[in-house]
Parts: C-alpha cells; structure tokens; sequence
C-alpha cells in the first residue's frame, strides 16, 4: 500500500503542460489579431516602406557620422604634429591606406560581391537574372563596413552608387520578413518592385535629394518602369530623407532641415541671358569630358584584367594595388607638399561647399581674405594664380578618381565626378568673371558674375554626361536647395547628354561590359540598320522538344541529357506549336509568330520589357526555332559597337526579306535520333 501510495506521489501532473499550452495559444492568437489589424488598418504597403525608409535613414546617417569623425581625426592628426614635416608626411600618408587595405581585406575575405558600385548589377538583377550572394546579409555587411572605411579614407569615392546596393540588400530581407504579415511579398513577380523601391530609396536618403533620387534611379536601373511602383518610391524616399535630415539635427549637425550643400545665389537675377553660351559650352565640354571618364575608367579595369605576368602577380597579392593607389593619391595630396597647388587639404564635402561658395576668388586672390571666406581660402595661394590651381586641381583629381574607382573596395564615382563637374564649372566662371570684372549691364543695371552658379551647372552637366542621366538637374536643385539656375543647367546637363550619349555608353553600362553581365544592351535610334536583320538569321534551328507521341523513355532520356528549365511542348514531332506548351514558372517564355521576325524593334523589345530568357520562334504555328537573351544580347552589342556581322548580314540579303510566313524552313526533330 504503501508503495502505491509512493507511486501515486510520484506520478507527474499534466496540469502544468495544459496550462503552457494555453498560454501559446492564447499568444498566437494576440499575434494573429495584431498581424490582421496592421494589414486590415495600415497595409503591408505601407508598413514594408516605412520599415524600409526608416532603416536606411539611420544606416545612411551612422555611416556618415562615422566617416565624418574619422575624416575629423584624419585632419586633427595632421594639426597635431603641424611643424614636423616627416612625421606629417607619414600619418597623412598611412592613415588612409590602413583604412583602404581593411576595407579590401574585410570584403574579400566576407563578400566579395561588395566590391565596386553595385548599379551594374542591379541592373541586370531587375532585368531578371539571379547573380548568387549580392543580395544577402553578408553581401550587406561587407558594404556598410567596406564603404564607411572607404569614405573615412578620404580617398576620392563615393557613397551613392554603393548605398543604391545596400538599400535593394535591405529591402529584399524586409521582403522576407513583412512574409510574417503577407504572404504576398513570398511571390517571386513581386521581388522587381521590392528591388526598384530599395534602389529609389537608396539614392533619396544618400544626400536626402527624395524627387531626384526616384528619378535618378528610374534613369539608371530600369529599362521599362512600371508606374504602379511610382508612388512606392517616392513615399519611401521622401521619408527616408526626412529621417535621415532629422537625425543630423538631432545630433546638431544642422539648426533645422535644409539642402546639404545649400547656397546662396541672388534670386532677383541669377544670371544673364547673354550667359547662356557660355553655359552651353560648359554643357559641350563635360559631355566629351564625362565620355573621357568612362573610357579611362574602363581601359585601367581591361588593364587590370589582361593576362599577364604583373596582372597575375596583383591578382595573388589583392592588397598591393589598392596600397599602390592610396600611396599615390595620398602622396601627391600632401598640403605642404604638391597638394598646396591643389587645395589637398580639403575633403570631399569641403570642396564641393567652397566650390559652391558665393566669393569671386580672382578678386580676392592677393588681398587679404575677407571675413566668412572659411575653407574656401584653401584654394588661395599667394604664389600661384587661382586659375591654376583650379587646373591642377581638376586635371590630377579626375585620373585619381577614374582610378581609384577601381580599387576592390566598394566605391561609387557619383561623388568624385560630381566634384570634377564643379571645379570646372568653377573654372569657367572665374574665367567669365575675369572677363567681365564689373558684370554684365542689363537694362541699365549692372550684375555681376557668380561663378558658384557655374560650378553647380558643372556639376550637374559632368555626372549627367557619366551616368547619361538628366535627373541630376533635380538632384543638384535638391542638393543647394536652389532653382535659380534652372534653364541654364537644364540646356547644360541635356548637352552633356546628347555629346556623351554619342562617344561612350554610361559608367554604368560600361561596367555591364566589362564583367560580360547578361544585361541586354539598349537598341537606340541611332541604329536603325540593325532593323533589317530577322530573328531568323541568329536563331538556333536545332530545338530540343516533347511531342504528343513522345515515350516516356524519349522523355527521360532527354531530360538526363539536357539541362534546359523550360522544353516546348507540340502536338506532333515539330507540326505545330501547343498552344499549352510547357512553362516553366521561374523561366517566361513567349512565342514569335512570323509577325515578329523582325529582330528590332519587337523582338529586343519584349526581351526587355517581359525580362525573357528565351522565345520560341513559330512559322504559321509551327516550331521553327529558338533565340535565347544570349543571341539577342550577343548580337545587339555587336550592332551598337558597329561589328562586322551585321554589315555581312546586310551585305549578304540574309536581313532583307519578304515579311510572308516562310513554313519550309527546317526542323530538326530530336527525338529522330533515339
């Protein structure tokens, strides 16, 4: 008895477990009812942008935080030891390369998808291709890190094309995670909108520019733009920038929320029509100059990329030359030694705020500097005439950053080259202010020269003329919180545009290029002979295929033997086309009628606008061939840059054909040979 009544002691009560159960259950049930009253009161739209927004507010913010003190020491440590030139010469010298070689080394060793810009291949992951590991957690890691060190360096890159990277990595886990409230944002079709509204964001909270930042991003990653991601785009970027502006107030960087490089130009009468030449030729000259960026830019990485001994050798060692290139940039930017002659002293943020500035410098230079001139007497040099140091100021930062954008770091080159732009724009307006000493008369009244109105059109017109965009009008008006010189650098930028456009594809695009990306390149007006080519003429005949009639043998065999997504489906062994033929759900297809035998502009077109892979080319419902992107990418490169195949297709009247539906053309059945 009594070992039963120790047994019965002993017996463990269920009482406790029933009442887990419930408390989970009752747990579950507040979550369900909290996760149906956001979706049902706020929409997971809303919630996901500004999850989106707010978070790339703050990353944005840190990073420039982070940079701007190291930048701080960077220029405290050189105060310090002011006197001792060695010792100087050292810290300005090792302080920068020790940053630059972690930021390679970290990003090697973590990501190395974080290396460069990141535009190029977002690009190409809109247009539909998947690029493993540039979209996850360690891809973002390595880029915030990367990039911080990179801009605390003080070398000459930039932050915008990087954080359009780290913005798109951001949205794609929000993506994952607003699953929780949606199962909506699982579907792969709706992956493009989530990228392009990161990709809008990233450029709006980068300098808190939000309409320029839509727009610029439209420009440079979306060949066909759907409207409905519109307004996503510009509510996330909007409130991204105004988190982002009000975190710098916070932390008292600014009394309230302004431009980040805000001016003060004359509002009465900004400039003179009898400017405007001269501002057309500012927009003439940055557009051959933007062109000259991107090819030296491109023949240093075909440089870097040929084989041979040195190339090889760099390759073994990663580190030696972005150490050669930080101990050459920051050599010859020394202040007491050559960098005098080229205002090195200042950081990027100081140029472009002295660059912008309202003095004429011409007339101060040899005077003693009047009160408010600030950072900007960098550029006054007692010796040496402001002309020339604008010169040399232009001539050796533009190498440096067409350079130094090719360093395995992430690094941008909007930044530098916005730089460039308006130090030759400030160039020209000294320039027409030595002309013109008094000003120009108009209606009695005499004005004078601005020459930080001439730098901001610089500015304007030479990043339009690198990334063939026109948004960065607004981004400028955006930035010094100014449209003052409205039509001016509109006529400047739209120049610059129309000159590059005609010498060398965008940064971007040449980047596409170089890394052989599977981005379709774009087929302009300019190449209307490549409109007389057929789809005909670069298909592949030879279609590998499952009839009605097929064996299951036949069908396993050739499912063995073939690595294809996608096999088109006929009634018969190649008669006619299916009209269920099989689709695989992450490859579209689309079949050609005769109708579309023409290579351009229908075919490129929907190739671009559907994001293809391949499309089945029929004859009167009968399968006739296939054309994959590669044929079509191949092919429209080879007609942009003006190869000889296209000039023997011509030649040959292979591409001059009636448009009649031609039902004789081959079909090689696959399955003949089983």
């Amino acid at each position: 008895a009594d070992r039963e009544t120790d047994q019965e002691t002993w017996q463990p009560s269920a009482q406790p477990w029933e009442d887990t159960r419930l408390v989970c259950l009752v747990l579950s049930d507040c979550i369900a009812r909290v996760q149906r009253f956001l979706v049902t009161r706020l929409g997971e739209d809303w919630i996901f942008l500004v999850m989106l927004g707010i978070t790339m507010a703050l990353v944005s913010w840190t990073m420039d935080y982070a940079s701007a003190k190291s930048l701080q020491a960077y220029k405290w440590i050189h105060g310090e030891l002011k006197g001792n030139i060695p010792l100087q010469f050292l810290a300005w010298v090792s302080y920068p390369l020790m940053f630059i070689l972690f930021s390679s080394l970290f990003c090697h060793l973590v990501a190395p998808q974080a290396i460069g810009s990141g535009i190029p291949e977002l690009k190409t992951i809109l247009r539909g291709v998947v690029l493993k590991e540039y979209l996850t957690l360690k891809a973002f890691v390595a880029k915030v890190l990367g990039l911080t060190l990179a801009l605390g360096s003080g070398m000459p890159v930039g932050k915008e094309g990087p954080f359009v990277h780290i913005a798109s990595i951001c949205a794609a886990v929000l993506s994952r995670f607003m699953s929780f409230f949606s199962g909506v944002y699982q579907n792969p079709y709706c992956y493009t909108d989530i990228l392009t509204v990161g990709c809008a964001v990233g450029v709006g909270c980068c300098f808190g520019t939000p309409l320029g930042g839509v727009l610029f991003s439209i420009e440079v990653t979306s060949t066909y733009f759907a409207v409905r991601n519109y307004w996503r785009g510009y509510f996330a970027a909007t409130f991204s920038a105004f988190i982002f502006r009000v975190f710098s107030v916070f932390n008292k960087d600014a009394v309230t929320i302004t431009a980040l490089f805000r001016t003060n130009f004359r509002m009465d009468f900004p400039f003179d029509l009898q400017e405007l030449p001269a501002f057309a030729i500012i927009g003439i000259s940055c557009g051959f100059l933007g062109a000259f960026f991107v090819y030296l830019n491109r023949q240093v990485v075909l440089f870097m990329r040929r084989p041979n001994a040195m190339t090889r050798f760099l390759t073994r060692h990663r580190l030696i030359f972005p150490a050669v290139v930080t101990l050459v940039i920051a050599t010859l930017t020394f202040p007491p030694g050559f960098g005098q002659f080229m205002a090195g002293e200042l950081m990027p943020r100081e140029c472009i705020n002295s660059l912008f500035d309202n003095f004429t410098w011409t007339k101060i230079s040899g005077s003693p500097l009047p009160v408010g001139l600030g950072r900007s007497a960098a550029w006054l040099h007692p010796d040496v005439s402001v002309f020339i140091i604008l010169l040399l100021f232009f001539v050796m930062k533009f190498w440096m950053s067409a350079v130094a954008t090719t360093m395995p770091i992430p690094s941008g080159a909007f930044m530098p080259v916005f730089i460039l732009g308006a130090a030759f724009g400030r160039l020209v307006g000294e320039i027409m202010a030595t002309l013109f000493p008094h000003g120009i008369v108009f209606d009695g009244i005499l004005y004078r020269i601005i020459p930080g109105g001439y730098a901001v059109i610089g500015a304007a017109a030479l990043t339009g003329a690198v990334t063939h965009t026109v948004s960065t009008a607004v981004i400028c008006f955006e930035l010094t919180g100014q449209i003052s010189h409205i039509l001016p650098m509109m006529v400047a930028v739209i120049l610059a545009n129309m000159v590059a456009q005609g010498l060398q594809p965008s940064l971007y695009d040449s980047i596409i290029q170089v890394k052989k990306l599977p981005y379709l390149p774009e087929l302009g007006f300019g190449h209307m002979r490549c409109y007389n080519i057929f789809v005909e003429d670069i298909m592949v005949r030879k279609v590998k295929f499952i009839s009605s009639q097929s064996t299951y043998r036949e069908v396993k065999l050739l499912l063995d033997s073939s690595s294809l997504k996608s096999i088109p489906l006929v009634d018969s062994r190649g008669k006619r086309l299916n009209a269920d033929f099989n689709l695989n759900k992450e490859e579209v297809c689309r079949n050609l009628t005769c109708d579309l035998f023409w290579l351009s502009p229908q075919t490129h077109t929907l190739f671009s606008l559907l994001g293809l892979s391949h499309a089945y080319v029929t004859s009167i419902g009968k399968l006739v061939g296939v054309v994959a992107l590669k044929e079509v990418r191949n092919f429209t490169a080879e007609c942009v840059s003006g190869f000889s195949l296209v000039e023997t297709l011509l030649s040959s009247g292979e591409g001059i054909r009636s448009t009649e539906c031609n039902s004789s053309l081959p079909v090689v059945p696959i399955f003949d040979k089983i």
